[in-house]
């Protein structure tokens, strides 16, 4: 095991970050925490840490809080120098899941952690939370011990584990934690705090929103099912598929995706009910999304925005990537299959007022790193920002998965304006040189404003865009809730005449994914050919992950559409991940002995060769492929993608 020792001179403190050493405290004349927050990512003061935005809400709200970051895991020494938190110990994995975080979709390990000092891995255990959970309960016997993070949050229920092949039990379960907080947890680690303080026991903690917790004896989880819930309107529990009916992987495994999935809108939700053997976990229903009012007073907090002063000069990666940007709303309504941004974050989209962005870019401009450029305004989706259902009465009531899929909803309101107002003043700030956007632009939504692309391609793109058309193939698009290329060919042209009009040569960036349940073979070489016959050249080619919790990860495991039922092609190994995924580098020699697998598998060999439909060349002879150079410097941007 690898282990980061902290630098620190005696007697020194570091008032302005959180607590994280004795004399922190001591500087602070804090005699002990009210909470303390296990991470397993570096320490970094910036609102883009979830672990870190909690431990600064629950201080913004009056509790003293403290941050043990990438603890060790043979010995409690770490966990306990601050002392026995008087509330509860906040566990998470990180800003990742631990075993993503470390491995790749080939299950090799990642030669780089971006969340630990020096990019170094192996400073946290596979299954962070559940290790660090179960330590933590050595560390302060009879402590609440409450889990959270993307981690958690994504393994709540009965999940598919791509690195066990395996389907696992709740975390909750096997962390042993007393309660699991799902989602974005402000709300709810405020509540669980404001109750322990009161006197409550932790188990009486049974009705906060945005949390999970065991029930560990039948008598107490049978006649939940039909037991009403003040939280729902016809009386009704939701109760899941077993984990012993869904540990086989089929029909019940689709069925209890599904019922998740239509039980995620916090206006409808009802809670959830999943028996493991002898035990069952409660879910109640997600919290309700924060107002503007809330989001502007989370970010208003007094993050420094830099690493601990204990890393020295050694870098963090993420850090390098996040500490010039803006995040101006979070959530996602795309609902696409392979993301589990929507599962975490919520489909409402909460965003914060133009005001209090401005102020944000006043305090980054103030620090002395800052060059006047500022890497990105955005958060999961850029052009989401003040975009929702046009009907509270409607959204509350609404079941869909996707507010863009498969066409966009009629109810949706699309105008960028805000946005356009927003990336406007932002840039007209004093000391602002530029204004990047680099979150994922959603193109089906940005088509419907050229006034947006217009802004997009003049002021906020630095020569290259990325996008995410993905695939080409409709049925593989629907099963991905992608738009069609259509969509995709339209952005690109309006981008491509904007960025001309601003006297701009631009480029998109397009992502692709392969091995995508509902693409093989015959989908994949078509695309190959789409990008051929273009000469499109892409370096952003994914292999299919699943995640936990993702819908595309239910069709992974079961061949089946969890809503249909119908059946679907699925590709598991990872060689033939390989192939697939060199299929689209057609340009790229050291690729061609895989792709040649790939078309002679297909029955495809009329695609090795050296005429002008091939794919690639035959494996002697020139080694260029007939009728294909290199792209011309100055082909038009909807031509020339990087």
């Amino acid at each position: 095991m690898s282990v980061v020792k902290l630098r620190r001179k005696p007697g020194s403190s570091n008032e302005a970050f959180l607590p994280t050493f004795p004399a922190d405290l001591e500087a602070r004349g804090q005699g002990e925490l009210d909470v303390l927050i296990v991470t397993g990512d570096a320490y970094v003061d910036h609102p883009a840490f979830g672990p870190v935005l909690i431990a600064r809400f629950l201080e913004g709200r009056g509790y003293r809080v403290g941050i043990i970051a990438q603890p060790r895991w043979d010995t409690v020494d770490d966990l306990v120098r601050l002392g026995r938190p008087r509330l509860f110990v906040g566990v998470a994995a990180g800003n990742l899941d631990s075993m993503l975080n470390k491995l790749t979709a080939q299950k090799k390990v990642r030669s780089e952690d971006q969340y630990s000092p020096g990019g170094r891995p192996g400073l946290r255990p596979n299954r962070a939370t559940v290790v660090y959970a179960n330590l933590c309960r050595r560390a302060f016997p009879g402590l609440p011990v409450v889990i959270g993070g993307i981690e958690a949050s994504l393994r709540r229920i009965a999940h598919y584990d791509y690195w066990s092949d395996s389907i696992r039990r709740s975390i909750l379960l096997d962390s042993k934690a007393d309660l699991l907080v799902f989602g974005m947890g402000e709300r709810a680690a405020w509540e669980i705090a404001r109750r322990l303080a009161a006197g409550e026991r932790v188990d009486e903690l049974t009705d906060v929103r945005g949390t999970a917790h065991v029930l560990g004896h039948p008598d107490k989880w049978r006649p939940l099912a039909e037991h009403p819930s003040r939280y729902t309107t016809d009386g009704r529990v939701v109760v899941l598929p077993s984990f012993e009916e869904v540990a086989a992987g089929g029909l019940p495994f689709a069925r209890m995706t599904r019922a998740f999935q239509v039980e995620t809108n916090p206006h409808n939700a009802r809670p959830l009910l999943q028996v493991f053997g002898s035990q069952a976990v409660y879910f109640n229903p997600p919290a309700p999304p924060l107002a503007e009012a809330d989001m502007d007073e989370l970010y208003d907090l007094p993050f420094t925005r830099l690493p601990h002063p204990s890393y020295g000069a050694e870098r963090i990666p993420a850090f390098d990537t996040v500490k010039d940007s803006i995040v101006t709303m979070r959530g996602c309504f795309g609902g696409c299959t392979f993301c589990s941004i929507t599962e975490h974050e919520g489909r409402i989209i909460q965003s914060r007022s133009a005001e209090s962005v401005l102020r944000e870019v006043r305090r980054l401009r103030r620090m002395d790193s800052f060059s006047g450029v500022l890497s990105d305004v955005g958060g999961p989706t850029a052009n989401m920002y003040r975009l929702g259902c046009k009907s509270p009465e409607i959204e509350s009531a609404c079941r869909r998965l996707s507010c863009v899929h498969p066409k966009v909803c009629e109810n949706l309101n699309t105008d960028h304006g805000p946005l356009v107002d927003l990336l406007r003043r932002v840039r007209e700030e004093p000391g602002i040189k530029r204004a990047m956007i680099a979150s994922g632009v959603r193109y089906d939504l940005a088509e419907r404003s050229p006034e947006f692309i217009a802004e997009l391609a003049a002021h906020h793109t630095g020569g290259q865009l990325s996008v995410a058309p993905e695939h080409t193939d409709p049925a593989v698009l629907a099963a991905m809730k992608k738009p069609g290329v259509e969509s995709y060919e339209r952005f690109a042209g309006l981008f491509c005449d904007a960025s001309e009009r601003a006297g701009k040569e631009q480029y998109l960036v397009p992502y692709f994914i392969v091995g995508h349940p509902g693409s093989g073979l015959s989908d994949t070489i078509a695309l190959a050919l789409w990008l051929k016959q273009r000469d499109m050249r892409p370096r952003q080619i994914q292999e299919f992950i699943p995640t936990p919790m993702a819908v595309a990860t239910a069709m992974f495991v079961t061949g089946l559409d969890p809503f249909s039922e119908k059946p679907l092609v699925v590709v598991r190994e990872l060689r033939d991940k390989r192939r697939l995924k060199a299929l689209l580098y057609w340009w790229d020699e050291t690729k061609w002995p895989l792709a040649r697998e790939a078309l002679a598998l297909a029955g495809r060999k009329d695609l090795i060769g050296r005429h002008p439909g091939a794919l690639v060349p035959p494996p002697h002879g020139p080694r260029a492929v007939l009728g294909q150079g290199k792209p011309r410097r100055g082909a038009r941007p909807r031509r020339m993608l990087s």
